[in-house]
């Protein structure tokens, strides 16, 4: 079976529930009310940044993850991965194809969401420069889109080796709001430590020098390459769980 057949096969299966849709739709929402609560709440005098605009990425991340967590379990939990196994024996294949259209979708979504926070903050909040004229603002844009396609790469490699919805969710909900910000707290090598978690990285990569990291050891470029090794190789490790064991 080509590619564009496993695509467009995967695509059938994504969007025929309502929850990637109802994921979707609100990871584009939520970004943007952050957004206008933000700039409504800030002084009309005083200038935003649009670093401070996109900081509602964080909500549009975490139901990325729960779309493209639940585009895996669901196959488990109804047993269609079992069929989707048999009709492509390789099974590699499949996967890799649901993977891109998953990151494919929450890349989208992510330029959606950081355009739309951009948008109403410039309509809400006139005063204040907007524009994309630093290579920060740019990043603090355009650079949504890579974090959301390599968030759900993580989420799809989590779901491969979890399979179950609940324990996936948890997981992936709990990591980047919970263990990763009181990783610092750890008494001597916390705040090391924490530099080389996958969802600080990216908050780096977005935020530079406004992310929770006081002395960076990676450039925000270096960041997000490191935040896209960790996601492909923990798909490589889920690709090969999944080859080896029964669906």
């Amino acid at each position: 079976m080509s590619a564009v057949n496993l695509i467009s096969a995967e695509s059938i299966k994504l969007f025929s529930t309502r929850s990637p849709w109802w994921c979707n739709l609100l990871a584009m929402v939520l970004p943007v009310g952050f957004a206008t609560a933000a700039v409504l709440s800030w002084p009309t005098d005083v200038p935003i940044s649009v670093t401070e605009v996109q900081m509602g990425y964080q909500f549009g991340m975490m139901l990325v993850l729960v779309m493209a967590a639940l585009a895996v379990t669901t196959e488990y939990r109804f047993g269609t991965m079992r069929t989707t196994f048999q009709a492509v024996p390789g099974r590699s294949s499949a996967l890799l194809a649901k993977t891109a259209l998953v990151a494919g979708v929450a890349g989208l979504v992510g330029l959606v969401a950081a355009l739309g926070s951009l948008g109403v903050a410039s309509v809400l909040h006139p005063v204040s420069d907007l524009g994309l004229g630093t290579a920060d603002e740019l990043r603090a844009v355009l650079g949504v889109a890579p974090v959301f396609v390599f968030s759900a790469v993580i989420a799809v490699a989590v779901g491969l080796l979890v399979r179950q919805s609940a324990g996936a969710l948890a997981l992936l909900l709990v990591w980047p709001m919970l263990v990763e910000p009181l990783v610092s707290v750890i008494p001597t090598v916390g705040e090391h430590i924490q530099q080389w978690m996958p969802f600080v990285a990216a908050d780096h990569f977005l935020r530079g020098e406004r992310s929770m990291i006081a002395d960076p050891v990676l450039s925000p470029a270096m960041a997000l390459a490191y935040f896209a090794a960790v996601s492909v190789g923990l798909l490589a490790v889920a690709l090969v769980v999944a080859r080896r064991r029964d669906a």
